[in-house]
Formats: structure tokens, sequence, C-alpha cells
């Protein structure tokens, strides 16, 4: 029999949503080898039974046998979260240390070297924000996380050649902390290409790395869980390199010196960058289709120039201007006055003879106005996570109050007080672990059907644990101070009371549930409410509001500590903590913690229900 290609037309209906297949009659040969015979010209539709016949032969051979070759897929996800998980296990087992290194090996004073890891911290920060832009309006994802993938290794290549080659570096007297003459300017440039190159890596992977991840997932694949699961498992995966990089990769620096601590580092870059390209003929790459400032910008513009239009009635949706292949028919009503930037005034003076706007300035799609009003919609929700990340801030006072509690785990081991933060990350993965292999399948099968937390669940959950997360803090520390000042201590702040600091655990357990929670709820959220097309702005959007929530929490500090320490009187966060009232400070921030609460939960029900979930 010969081969017969038949092509069919699918339009939808405008109303009921019908889909219709002009095609002639055919029957599926019993072998599925893609052979059709020709029954009759076809004046009617195919009838059901034929519709269930193509619709089993899509499972034949030989389309199974093109489906195993499809790109994407759960496959290509542990090579995604491998790139990211070693770039943060290597950037992050660079930083603890780094003081002692800029200080003893470039004869930098503390306050200085401070500032500078300071500005290194803040500029890989940002950077995601400017990866993502550039990623989703120009260069795409995959170059973007390649670029900041090499980028990153140079970076500390760069770094590590300074600890092999001593030209590079002043020549120092560590047992002093004296170096015998200043850094020369090539010294200074190669060690500040060194940070500035980690930086920009920083800012291609971590920008773009969640967001692939989602690109390489069907709608089945999103539809069956895997996509939470995947949220999980990469910040589980994210949080175990920090944990290692706290630790182990710092222990090696302390034991083994900077040659060996810095070379671990690149040696961990360099299998993150071989294994990302690796699979790189696995990866889904999606194209971008427009410059995302850009389009943003001229529905801003179209609309103010259109102001003086009136709106269509909404059975009239033919005069707006649809982008090709778009599923959107007509925009929606809300922010309704954005509408008037794809209102089609005169088809022959704004389009071309293909369709297109003549001036994107004065026309824009129906697609561009709701990436705008996705945009303006979700920020009410992601200013709630601002507050959040106030709370998450205060791990400089943990170490305070732990220092002056009794550490010993035995009699002759007690636990640095600045170790208690790594309560807080190993309190992520566990919960993690328990939610997605012991909560969700339990729930599940006890309803019958998959049972997870919505984001807007996940978010409201972090929301109110955080408020009870620092009203246990507070507690705590109340008590602290009250032993501390009935044993005699208020003038002895490094003295240490007889209280055991295991108490600070419940706040680092529960702050391990509301980093989990959040930060998976929030990406959730986020990557599944704006358009596709903006997706790695999505996934940074969390992180600028914690790089937000810093400068939110150094303001409330400033203020409260002006106010509580004027007029001669101790502040509340005095360094004195016996003196102070740390107490206090907590229960302020728990008390607009509980505000930010309930103002979630108005903005949530202002909001509606997420995209493909009515929740």
């Amino acid at each position: 029999m010969n081969l017969l290609v038949i092509q069919w037309e699918e339009k939808r209906g405008k109303e009921k949503n019908e889909t219709h297949l002009h095609l002639p009659l055919i029957k599926w040969s019993n072998d599925h080898l893609c052979t059709f015979q020709v029954i009759t010209a076809a004046q009617s539709p195919p009838t059901a039974s034929l519709a269930l016949e193509m619709e089993n032969a899509k499972e034949g051979p030989l389309l199974n046998k093109q489906n195993s070759n499809a790109k994407g897929g759960f496959r290509t996800l542990p090579f995604i979260i491998a790139n990211e998980a070693f770039e943060r296990l290597a950037s992050l087992g660079l930083m603890p240390n780094m003081i002692l290194y800029l200080t003893r090996e470039y004869g930098m004073q503390t306050a200085g070297a401070t500032n500078f890891l300071l500005l290194w911290s803040a500029a890989s920060n940002f950077a995601p924000f400017i990866g993502a832009i550039l990623s989703d309006s120009y260069v795409g994802r995959y170059s973007m996380i390649a670029f900041g993938s090499v980028a990153s290794l140079l970076g500390m290549v760069l770094l590590w050649l300074t600890t092999l080659i001593p030209l590079s570096k002043p020549d120092c007297n560590q047992s002093t902390n004296s170096c015998n003459n200043s850094p020369t300017i090539i010294q200074l440039l190669i060690l500040h290409s060194s940070f500035a190159l980690m930086s920009i890596g920083a800012g291609g992977i971590r920008s773009c790395s969640l967001a692939f991840g989602v690109d390489q997932l069907s709608k089945r694949d999103r539809d069956a869980g895997i996509q939470e699961s995947y949220f999980s498992w990469y910040n589980a995966a994210v949080a175990m390199s920090s944990l290692i990089g706290l630790t182990v990769v710092v222990y090696i620096q302390d034991d083994m010196g900077w040659t060996v601590g810095f070379g671990i580092p690149v040696i961990l870059m360099f299998v993150a960058v071989v294994s990302f390209f690796l699979a790189s003929p696995f990866y889904v790459m999606v194209r971008v289709k427009r410059n995302m400032l850009c389009g943003l910008a001229q529905v801003l513009v179209a609309s103010y120039k259109n102001r003086l239009l009136q709106l269509p009635k909404e059975e009239e949706n033919g005069i707006y201007h649809l982008e090709k292949d778009s599923d959107l028919l007509m925009p929606t009503e809300k922010l309704r006055f954005l509408n008037k930037a794809c209102i089609i005034r005169n088809p022959l003076q704004d389009l071309t003879p293909e369709g297109r706007a003549l001036n994107p300035w004065n026309l824009c799609t129906v697609d561009q106005v709701e990436e705008l009003k996705a945009l303006v919609k979700i920020v009410p929700i992601w200013t709630t996570g601002i507050m959040l990340g106030v709370n998450m801030s205060q791990g400089s006072f943990l170490v305070i109050e732990a220092s002056s509690m009794d550490r010993h785990i035995t009699s002759n081991f007690q636990i640095p007080s600045a170790s208690f933060g790594t309560f807080m990350i190993v309190s992520l993965i566990l919960w993690v672990i328990i939610y997605d292999r012991i909560l969700v399948p339990v729930a599940s099968k006890i309803k019958g059907c998959p049972a997870r937390l919505g984001a807007k669940h996940k978010i409201g959950v972090s929301l109110i644990t955080s408020c009870i997360a620092i009203a246990s803090l507070a507690t705590v520390e109340s008590i602290r101070r009250k032993i501390a000042i009935e044993k005699g201590y208020s003038d002895e702040p490094q003295a240490v009371v007889n209280m055991s600091a295991m108490w600070l655990l419940p706040r680092q357990i529960l702050d391990g549930l509301v980093e989990a929670s959040s930060v998976i709820g929030q990406n959730e959220f986020f990557l599944t409410e704006l358009p596709p097309s903006m997706s790695s702005l999505a996934s940074t959007l969390s992180g600028l509001g914690s790089s937000v929530a810093n400068l939110i929490a150094s303001f409330i500090l400033s203020v409260v500590d002006s106010v509580t320490g004027g007029g001669g009187h101790e502040s509340w966060l005095s360094s004195n903590i016996n003196k102070g009232h740390y107490d206090y400070y907590y229960t302020i921030i728990c008390a607009l913690s509980f505000v930010n609460f309930v103002y979630f939960l108005y903005c949530s029900k202002s909001y509606g229900p997420c995209k493909n979930r009515g929740k």
C-alpha cells in the first residue's frame, strides 16, 4: 500500500471551544505503520470510532520510538540541579574564610575587607535579576547558564592562581598579619577580576537554572506533580550544597591551606560545567520571542497614546491585535485601561499585509498586554515575602545569644556558636523530604487522588510559621536575660548562663520549614502565574525580595536602636546583650510579621485562584 500524507486544518470554535477536523475519512491499518486507506471523499466529519482508532494508533511502535528520542523530560533535571548545587557549594565555600584571606594575604584592614565582601555579596545577589532580564529578552536561558558557568569557573581559577603564583599578591607575614608592601594595581586587578567573574557567573546560573528545569517538563509532567517535586529537590540540593560548603570546604581551607582549599571549589565548578554541557543534546531550548522589557514599555506607551479611545463591548472581540498562533482572543477585564494598547483603530493604517503592527509603540498584541497585567497582579503577594526575609535576616543575633548559653553536647565538646545556622539548613532538607516522600503520598492515598498544597497555601504556611519562630526566640531570650541578671551578669556580656543553647533549636527547626515552604511556594507561584516568556525573571523575584528585605531589616534595626537608645538610655540592641532587650526587639518583628500575614490573606483573596488550580 502506498504511503499517503494527509494534512488537516484545526479550527477552534469561539463559543463552545469546539474542534473541527477537515480531512478525508480514513481508516488506520491494524499494524499502525502510518499507512492509510482512503474510503470515501470527506463529505462527513470523522466518526467516533475513527477518532478512537486514531487515538490508539498514537501509541503505535513508530510514534513511541519518536517519543523516546524527544528532548527534555525528567532525565535532564539532575544535570541542571547539579550545575546549580556545585556553583553554590563552590561560591559559599569561599565566603566564610575570605575575610582571613584578604587580611592575611593582601594586608587589608578588617573594615576594608568586610566592605569588599559586602559589595561582592550584593553584586552576586543582584546579578541574577539582570541575568533574568537578559535571558528572557535576548539570549535565552541555556545560553545564559552556559555563559554563567564558564564565567564562574574562570573566576574561581583566577582566585586559585593567586595562591599558586607568589607575584600575584603582596609579600605578607601571616603570623603578624603585616605585609612588606601594599598590593599593586595589577595584583588588585587580578583579585577584583576573579570576584567580578564569580558574581557574573552567579547572575547567569542562578537567574535561569530553576526556570530552565521547568522548560524541560511537559504539561503532563507538571500536572502529575513533577514540577512541584522538582522545586522541592532543587531547593534541597541547594541547601545541602550550602551546608557542605559552609562546613567541609571551610574545614579543608583551615586544615590544608589556601591552595587546596581554593582548589576544591575549582574542581567542583569544573564538574558542574562539564555535567551541564554533556546533557546539551537533550535540553529543550525555548527561543526568545521578543524583548521582554521593550514589550512591557510598549504597552505602557501605547495605552497612554490610545487613552482617549473607547473600550469595545465584551462581544466585540474582533478589533484586538492578536499574536500569531496565540490562544488569547481578547484581553481580560482587569486593569482594563491597558486594553487600549491592543485596540486596532484602522486595519489599513495600523497593520502590515502580514498582520503585524506597523508601529509597536502605537499598537501591541493581546499577549503583551496580558504579560504586563500578570506582572502587576503578582506584586502585592511578592511584597508579603519582604517581611519574611526580615525575619530570616536576624541570624547575627542568634550567634550572640548562642555564645552566651551553654553549648556543650558532651563534657568535652561544644557546638560553635556560628554553627547554629546549620541546623536551619538541615531542617530545611528534612522538611522537603518529609513533605515530598511522606505527607504527600499519605494524603494522596487517603484522599484517593493527588493531594498537594497550592503555591499560595505554602506561602501562607511559611508566613504564620515565621511568626511562631520569632515568638519562640523572643521567649527564650527573655528567659535567658532573666537568668543572666539573677546571676549578676549584667555587666558581663561574655558570661555564659546556665541555660542550654538547645532552646534555640525550635526557632531553627521552624525556620527550616519557613524556608522550604516560602522559597518553593514563591517560585512555584511566580513561575506559574507569569507567562513562560518571563520565567527567568519569575525565578529571581524571590531573591530580589530577600535583597529588599535586607534593606528593610537594616532600617528597622536603625530606628529601634536610635529610638530606644536616646536620652542616655540603654538601647534594646545594646552591645551588652544582658543590658539590652533583644526580646522586645523580637516582639516588634513578630508583631510586624503577624500584620504581614493578615495582609497576605487579603492579597491572596483579592488575587483569586491560581492558574490550573482553584486555590
